[in-house]
Formats: C-alpha cells, structure tokens, sequence
C-alpha cells in the first residue's frame, strides 16, 4: 500500500514554498497566497497561451497545458488567467478537432510537440482535451450549454475524443506517445464514451508493472480527475506498482532527474490522498 503520510513528509522535507502550497490545497484545500499564484501565472502571452521555454515568444499548446497543471494543483482552474488560457486552447483546436503547435515552432519543439507529426497531433489533442475536460464546469461564467458532458467546452471536447477513439487500434492501442493513452482514456471517460476508454485502460494495466513512477503517477492523477475510482482495476495495479517503488525517504524518483522528485511525489498523493 502506498505511504501517503511519508509522502507527504518527503515534500514537506524537500519541496520549496510552491511545492508546499500545494500539498496544503490538495490535501486540504488551503488556498496559496496571492504571490504564489502570481508567480505560476508569469510569462503569459496576450493571447491566453503560454510560450515554451523552447520556443521563444510564441504560445505553445503544450506548454499552456503544462502551465494548467500546475494552477490545478493550486486549486487556480477559475482564476483569470487560467481562463484566458482555456479560451486559448479551445479556439487552437483545427477544423478536424485536432491540435497541433504552430508551423514557426518546428525548428525547436520536441518530439512529443514536433509540428506535422501524427504522433505528436494525436498526443496534443489528448492533452488539450483533456484539460479543456476537467475546466469545463469550472472555467467560465456559466452558458446555455454547460449542462452537457464537457461544460462551455463541450463541442470542442467531444471532438477531441473521437479524433481520439478513431485513431485507436484494434486491440485498444493507439498510434503515440504512452501519456497520450491515459490522458486519451480520461477524455474518453468523461465523454461517457466508456467501452473506448476501457479498451485503453486494459492495455495500459498490462503496461504498468514497466511505467516508471513518473509515468504512473501522471497517469494515476490523470484518470482520478476526471472521477475514475481507485479501486478501478487499472488504478488498484497503478497502486500497486507505486507501493513497489515508494523509496524509505517516501517520495518517488522522477524520470526528469532528482529535482523533479517532489513533482512526482505530489502527483502521487494527488491520485490517492
């Protein structure tokens, strides 16, 4: 079973002041101070997306959702800024309810990002989607639509989800990245498009017993916002897996190097605080 206090006690021990505002909202949903948020809000550009570090000046698909995942876990989904970045995102979605970063970034975006790859496409679009999903009901004043699946965002994510369910194999797989899987299945999920996202969560319970905990982690979280149970067979094996790999200190190691090991701790007890 996973060691949710000595989690908490290594992010206590190792994380700095924004790391600590947010295990205080996760696990009791204390707000951070003004000047936490308004450091995690920097950067944004004035149409609503935030550039990446490897692109220069322009908003970048995949760094605005990164930039969302950390407001999300300062509870910050509401706030202006986060807004404007939803609206960003949903207007970048192609006519063929794709999305894909723009032309002038393909000297510099990596391979998950990279402008005109399939896999990288399919990937964005399970990112974005995926965020537009779990902002939906909570992003925007409320609209004459937002009783439906997806909230203000529901046209745009319910293409996002059958681009999504479209690309995927016979056998459940899907032509992409492992995280556009289970971040494909979550968009799927809230969709109440289950027999898709089911055939996802199957292979991916075949695959986790070889994800690293950066890996199991995100996909834990992922799936756990958007109301999947922790004790669905894929999170129980995901449970399991993280048991296995909590080290004696409590936190988890990152695939992005010791720096990044309270990250990876945080999405943990995010997935099963």
């Amino acid at each position: 079973m996973v060691d949710l206090d000595a989690a908490i006690g290594f992010v206590v021990a190792h994380g700095d002041a924004v790391d600590r505002a947010r295990l205080s909202w996760l696990r009791v949903g204390a707000p951070p101070q003004p000047a936490i948020l308004d450091d995690a809000e920097v950067g944004q550009a004035a149409d609503g997306g935030w550039p990446a570090i490897w692109g220069g000046d322009m908003a970048s698909v995949d760094a605005t959702c990164f930039r969302l995942a950390e407001l999300d876990d300062l509870g910050a989904l509401g706030r202006p800024a986060a807004r404007r970045a939803l609206d960003w995102l949903a207007t970048r979605q192609r006519p063929d309810g794709t999305w894909e970063e723009d032309p002038s970034l393909s000297g510099w975006a990596p391979p998950w990002a990279t402008p005109g790859d399939p896999e990288a496409t399919l990937y964005l679009t399970a990112n974005a989607g995926f965020w537009l999903t779990v902002a939906g009901h909570d992003a925007r004043a409320a609209g004459p639509f937002d009783q439906r699946v997806g909230g203000v965002y529901a046209g745009v994510v319910q293409g996002a989800a059958h681009v999504f369910a479209a690309a995927m194999h016979s056998d459940g797989t899907w032509p992409s990245f492992l995280a556009a899987g289970w971040l494909g299945a979550a968009v799927l999920y809230r969709q109440e498009m289950y027999y898709e996202s089911a055939r996802i969560q199957v292979v991916l319970t075949d695959r986790v017993r070889d994800m690293t905990p950066s890996d199991v982690t995100a996909m834990a979280s992922a799936l756990r916002r958007v109301g999947l149970s922790a004790d669905d067979t894929l999170l129980s094996a995901a449970s399991r897996r993280l048991a296995q790999t909590q080290r004696s200190d409590g936190g988890w190691a990152s695939d992005d190097g010791e720096a990044f090991d309270v990250h990876t701790t945080l999405a943990a007890i995010r997935a099963f605080r």
